[in-house]
């Protein structure tokens, strides 16, 4: 049996979740990974009503689908972050609160644990997320970042995760980070860095989305080959890049996406310059059984044109691992 292909439906929270399902049934699609804004999963109602996961089921059953994981990237990225308006723009406001920078993160942290707990109750074992960066802002050297700058941004990390990801073992629960330009990790030598930091937490992980990874220039294949046993989930989305006018470089010159100026921009899936054919192959090689979930992202096309074909594009790349060896039938 091939991995089950689920769709992301944080690009979707503008529609309510039953008609996103009907939707995505009729798609091809064969579970959602449910974002925790809009009314797709309420964390603070999983919480306090025992019956709203049961139901969360039973709208998901109606259509055929299933639910592997939960995404809980807006809490996540204020846990560490240097804190502004713009955190203020997509944050509850129970976590802005009076916007104490270090009221929003305690906030946020709660809030993580927060998603485990519901995550625990729907019957997931994964929580997708972001972490947030105190040293994002150090990325290009000038003036100088010294190593004990670096350093004090990774144990800062450490300091605000480790009882976060204490709680999702207690839970038996799994937070698996998106590795991300603005995170703590956001390659593979920083992913490496990350995991250090905790102590190689049993909990701690990677959402692995190659999208983020290869318009920066790093082995997307590479990584799931670095971090076996820490592909927690993974994301299917594409990338080009190579295609600006030579105006705007790698960091994005201040455009916004399907600014034709820019080097790189996401795209839906087949149409973007990631090879998917390897990641399947490596996944396979390190034996991911998780679902593939699309994450639909294309300033350039109609979502739900994109969302369909996506899904078919996905399904037509995924392949099973073979039982046996290819010549096996040439034995004495």
């Amino acid at each position: 049996m091939t991995r089950p292909i689920t769709l992301v439906t944080g690009q979707w929270a503008d529609l309510p979740l039953e008609e996103l399902a009907g939707k995505a049934a009729k798609w091809g699609y064969e579970g959602l990974e449910l974002a925790c804004w809009g009314d797709h999963f309420e964390v603070d109602k999983a919480l306090e009503d025992d019956e709203y996961c049961k139901a969360k089921h039973r709208l998901l059953a109606k259509y055929g689908l299933q639910v592997f994981a939960i995404s809980a990237h807006i809490v996540g990225q204020a846990v560490c972050d240097n804190i502004d308006e713009r955190h203020k723009a997509i944050l509850p406001s129970d976590v802005w609160g009076d916007g104490d920078p270090e009221g929003v993160r305690k906030r946020a942290a709660q809030k993580v644990i927060d998603a485990a707990k519901a995550a625990k109750k729907l019957g997931v074992k994964v929580v997708n997320g972001f972490t947030g960066s105190s040293i994002w802002h150090l990325l290009y050297s000038f003036p100088p970042a010294s190593a004990d700058m670096i350093a004090a941004g990774y144990k800062d990390f450490a300091k605000r995760w480790k009882p976060i990801l204490d709680a999702f073992q207690r839970l038996g629960v799994k937070f698996a980070l998106e590795v991300h330009p603005t995170e703590i990790a956001f390659d593979i030598a920083s992913a490496q860095r990350a995991l250090k930091a905790v102590g190689n937490h049993k909990a701690f992980g990677f959402n692995y989305d190659p999208s983020h990874l290869g318009y920066q220039g790093v082995d997307y294949v590479k990584f799931i080959r670095t971090f076996p046993d820490r592909i927690f989930h993974t994301h299917m989305k594409d990338v080009w890049w190579g295609h600006g006018d030579g105006t705007v470089g790698v960091f994005g010159g201040h455009t916004q996406f399907a600014d034709p100026r820019r080097y790189w921009d996401f795209r839906s899936l087949g149409h973007g310059d990631i090879n998917f054919e390897e990641i399947i192959v490596a996944l396979n090689d390190v034996g991911y059984k998780g679902p593939l979930s699309v994450e639909w992202e294309d300033s350039r096309m109609d979502r739900e044109h994109g969302a369909k074909e996506a899904c078919e594009f996905i399904k037509k790349a995924e392949f099973k691992s073979s039982q046996v060896a290819f010549d096996a039938a040439f034995a004495k």
